[in-house]
């Protein structure tokens, strides 16, 4: 963070006394520090409520389930009680705090990126010969469940894995199957999900 020039092994791993290194400057580098802080937001409510100065002094509501903004009034003294080192918070001057990922936001991240969840299933399905769709209402249903869970992008991997798993051991055993179609009420476990067969093309539940 001081900027120094950096040996780093050319392969990665660790540094061994007759192996060529790579030297970096890290003076030209600009580093981001990212995390969750939980429990920071307990201190920022604290200090912000603590002592309201004036009739006229404007202080934030209290944080509930629809107001996830108190990161946006965060301090370099609030780090400090949350166990940072002064050292540390002196060298990263700039806080920017990041707001919390809407539905559609979640739903761009479960569709959009080269690596999307729904685009990695797609491919594992084809992989067997069979053709993965998702309806529209079936992948709101998945990011309003993921939005509950409150761990952000993280639990729509855990729901799809929950919602797909079975179906990838039974199709293997199952070679008429030509298509499977995930809707609503599959994601939230009312029924089975519609699979279209090869030669009759009949939906069986």
């Amino acid at each position: 963070l001081e900027g120094t020039v950096a040996g780093v092994p050319p392969k990665g791993g660790r540094k061994h006394p007759e192996q060529p290194l790579l030297y970096i400057n890290t003076k030209h580098i600009l580093f981001l520090c990212g995390g969750a802080f939980e429990g920071l937001d307990k201190i920022i409510m604290k200090r912000l409520h603590q002592n309201p100065i004036g009739f006229g002094a404007k202080i934030p509501k209290k944080r509930n389930d629809e107001n996830l903004d108190i990161f946006r009034y965060v301090q370099q003294d609030d780090l400090l009680k949350y166990g940072f080192i002064p050292e540390l918070i002196g060298r990263v001057p700039v806080l920017a705090p990041l707001e919390g990922l809407s539905e559609d936001a979640m739903l761009r991240i479960l569709t959009e990126p080269k690596n999307a969840l729904v685009k990695q299933y797609r491919k594992l399905f084809a992989m067997e010969g069979v053709e993965l769709t998702f309806r529209s209402d079936a992948l709101q249903s998945v990011v309003r469940q993921a939005m509950q869970r409150g761990t952000g992008a993280r639990a729509l991997r855990g729901i799809m894995e929950e919602m797909l798993t079975e179906l990838m051991f039974i199709i293997p055993d199952t070679e008429e199957i030509s298509e499977v179609v995930i809707d609503k009420d599959f994601v939230d476990g009312r029924r089975d999900s519609v699979l279209l067969r090869q030669h009759d093309e009949k939906k069986a539940a």
